[in-house]
């Protein structure tokens, strides 16, 4: 269960099905949805560690001798029972609400029959990386992940006394608090963002129209197989292959694969329309699936990288994007020459670049600091979650007093 090799002093290792009921939702008929009594669905569970009743959208008619059944009640665990992928299984919420609701059938409800878990520490406990294992590998399917409720009856759990409980969920809703927040920040200033991209991408009598093929060139340079593999995303732009989640195509046979050199245009000849699209920084070659443009002298690449990701471009690349038939995309370069833009001149184009590349680094900073605060959490839960750091104070963020107990002589 733990690092420890021994349970710290006053912690409890049991497992779940000595203290909770399981207990799996209602499946209605289709026509009871859309009003009625607030029922907890698989996304509100993936969303949260906590809900209340005001975080639900989902409702369903059931009759009152149902919703007795079937209730959610303050302090109640709810798990996903299905999904489709082993690592997305039994993700749990704790409801923190006095209301009583209900739950669908793709959920388990958990109820503690002797209250061992803390309302709030329940809401972080299940996340430890220990029990998250043993929920994964007792799920069952070949499409999709099941785990039932005997599988969950069988999942250990160390539980500390009820004191340190509440302490390390103090502690882990600083991190919570802080992560909310810097989220919040993100959003403000992404909408920002958005509106100073509209606001000078606004043309005005200075702007001159032209088509793309006055600005582009094609480039068709076969590729170089001592070059790295690269992919270009909608939001991170141009990195190493290596840094997605795609399959692995180092085996593949790349003699179709294009060159791009730094400050080459690359789009997705399939998912322009969808805005993918990045200027590259690095050398490396592209597969089949991207065109690639080379900008010509009187546009800045960096202005057109920005541009591009307009509203008004990517509506007119979704126009020109448009096959013979309704499921087919594809902006080949002979349709992108088509496309029409205004622009100002080239050192209108670099100030406006200037400004929106200081915007956007302002944002990749914040979001780093974001990751910083998850990554944080992460190391807390596992720390704390297993005993192996005790804290020692109600406050212990604020005052550095966590203690680790890989010191100690625990028995």
């Amino acid at each position: 269960m733990s690092r420890l090799q021994t349970t710290p002093s006053g912690w409890k290792l049991t497992t779940l099905g000595t203290f909770i009921d399981f207990k799996n939702g209602i499946n209605a008929d289709k026509n009871a949805y859309g009003s009625g009594t607030e029922f907890v669905n698989v996304m509100d569970i993936f969303k949260r560690n906590f809900i209340k009743k005001c975080n639900i959208l989902g409702k369903v008619e059931i009759t009152e001798k149902q919703k007795a059944e079937y209730s959610v009640k303050y302090g109640d665990i709810l798990f996903n029972r299905t999904s489709e992928v082993p690592d997305e299984i039994a993700f749990s919420s704790v409801y923190l609400d006095e209301t009583e609701i209900t739950f669908g059938g793709f959920v388990i409800r958990g109820r503690q029959k002797k209250e061992l878990l803390d309302p709030l520490f329940a809401g972080y406990c299940f996340n430890n990386s220990s029990i998250r294992r043993e929920m994964i590998r007792r799920s069952q399917g070949v499409v999709r992940a099941n785990i039932g409720q005997k599988d969950l009856n069988k999942v250990p759990i160390l539980i500390p006394p009820k004191d340190e409980q509440k302490k390390i969920a103090s502690v882990l809703a600083l991190w919570d608090n802080a992560i909310a927040k810097t989220e919040a920040l993100i959003a403000a200033k992404e909408k920002q963002f958005e509106g100073l991209t509209q606001k000078l991408f606004k043309p005005n009598h200075s702007w001159k129209p032209y088509r793309l093929a006055e600005l582009f060139d094609n480039r068709k340079e076969s590729n170089n197989t001592d070059l790295p593999l690269i992919s270009i995303t909608r939001d991170k732009g141009v990195i190493p292959h290596s840094e997605t989640n795609r399959k692995d195509n180092s085996s593949e046979d790349k003699s179709k694969y294009l060159r791009i050199h730094p400050n080459d245009i690359g789009y997705n000849t399939m998912r322009m329309w969808q805005g993918v699209s990045a200027l590259s920084g690095i050398d490396g070659i592209v597969s089949p699936a991207y065109t690639i443009c080379i900008p010509k002298k009187i546009v800045d690449p960096e202005f057109i990288a920005f541009l591009f990701k307009t509203k008004p471009m990517i509506h007119k690349f979704y126009r020109y994007s448009q096959g013979l038939t309704s499921d087919t995309w594809n902006l080949k370069f002979h349709h992108f020459c088509e496309v029409k833009a205004e622009i100002p001149d080239i050192e209108t184009q670099v100030e406006i670049a200037q400004i929106l590349n200081t915007a956007k680094h302002e944002i990749d900073l914040i979001k780093k600091t974001l990751e910083q605060y998850r990554s944080q959490k992460r190391g807390l839960m596992q720390k704390l979650l297993t005993g192996e750091w005790q804290v020692t104070s109600a406050q212990p963020a604020a005052e550095g007093e966590l203690q680790d107990r890989t010191k100690e002589n625990v028995a």
